[in-house]
């Protein structure tokens, strides 16, 4: 942690020099790594003045058995101030500090699909709200009866990739269909897809003879003023992986954030070789479809939620919870599987 701390000083006193706001995107820049830094230094440091307060409590709880009623509640908070700090350390990837870019597009199941799509978005805002993000840069495609065709946002703040990470794939709702069809249940399916967002400077190595580039007409932020330009740009590369963005009405600076994702995506095919996942291109789900879904919300004929990847035992009979936004016992799982399956390649 030494390092850390240096790096917040040397961040703190270029934030105090008198000529700090003349340059407004470092400053941006210097803000945002300071953020990113204390979001792991704080816990820590909380963590450190707890346990400090522990032994003190301990000393005089030996002494006045009076203090042995202030240790247990002391015990308990720092418990959960560990288990947050050990989180956030296991959050150690190349862009998991970073903001998200999450996307949301809806599978098999018709309308139902759509509405799936719609809920989990509202979800993660929430989720977002109660963690302290903040959710930016909407970009919603609505569907004619209900729901959304598509919906692209951002959810920005210090590791906000590193949580939302463990949501990519597809996930699937059962139910009694609000849209027609009598009792019968009716199974849908929506498709998460989540990158970092990457700052502008950073250098693109992909050549421009590795990919095609597709431009389409898009709906403006929020699904609102149809644009009947091609801002929007799909970058297909010769593996197969594709990337694309539409948040903005520039062509220009659609196709620099599209280029951001492709490298992204890229890169993260070489960690799944690395971490021996088997891999077919990092942003196909496969088909949205039954048998392909990382996780499962029954509401009809009992309530359930549950992560059906290997290793990773998680179940909820919560789900109008889980579908307010927390998520929480589902990310800390798969960050614990990741950061043993890590451990364990290192090991090799």
């Amino acid at each position: 942690m030494a390092g850390k701390t240096a790096v917040r000083d040397q961040l703190e006193a270029k934030q105090a020099e008198g000529d700090f706001w003349n340059n407004p995107e470092k400053a941006k820049s210097v803000i945002g790594q300071l953020k990113v830094c204390n979001a792991l230094l704080k816990p820590y440091e909380e963590l450190t003045a707890a346990a400090n307060d522990i032994k003190a409590m301990a000393e005089l709880a030996e002494e006045d058995a009076a203090f042995e009623s202030e240790l247990e509640p002391a015990l308990q908070k720092a418990e959960t101030q560990y288990e947050a700090f050990e989180l956030q350390i296991m959050m150690g990837g190349k862009h998991d500090s970073r903001s998200a870019i999450v996307t949301i597009k809806p599978g098999a199941g018709g309308t139902d699909a759509c509405d799936f799509a719609e809920m989990l978005f509202r979800a993660y805002g929430r989720w977002a709200q109660r963690h302290g993000f903040s959710v930016e840069d909407e970009d919603i495609e609505p569907n004619q009866e209900a729901g959304v065709a598509s919906v692209s946002f951002k959810i920005v703040g210090p590791y906000a990739y590193g949580y939302m990470q463990s949501e990519i794939g597809v996930h699937r709702l059962v139910r009694i269909s609000p849209f027609g069809g009598g009792d019968t249940r009716q199974t849908s399916f929506a498709a998460i897809d989540v990158l970092p967002e990457l700052p502008d400077d950073i250098e693109i190595v992909i050549k421009d003879t590795d990919y095609e580039v597709q431009t389409f007409s898009t709906g403006g932020p929020g699904g609102q003023h149809v644009n009947k330009t091609q801002s929007g740009v799909r970058l297909i590369h010769k593996s197969g992986i594709r990337a694309e963005c539409r948040m903005g009405r520039s062509q220009h600076k659609n196709k620099a954030e599209a280029l951001k994702m492709l490298q992204t995506r890229l890169e993260a095919v070489e960690e799944q070789k690395r971490m021996g996942d088997a891999v077919k291109s990092y942003d196909a789900k496969g088909e949205i479809a039954f048998g392909s879904q990382i996780r499962s919300y029954v509401l009809q004929p009992y309530t359930l939620v549950r992560d059906e990847r290997d290793g990773i035992d998680v179940k909820t009979p919560a789900v109008n919870d889980v579908l307010d936004g927390n998520f929480d016992q589902f990310m800390h799982a798969y960050l614990r599987h990741k950061a043993a399956k890590s451990n364990k390649v290192k090991a090799k």
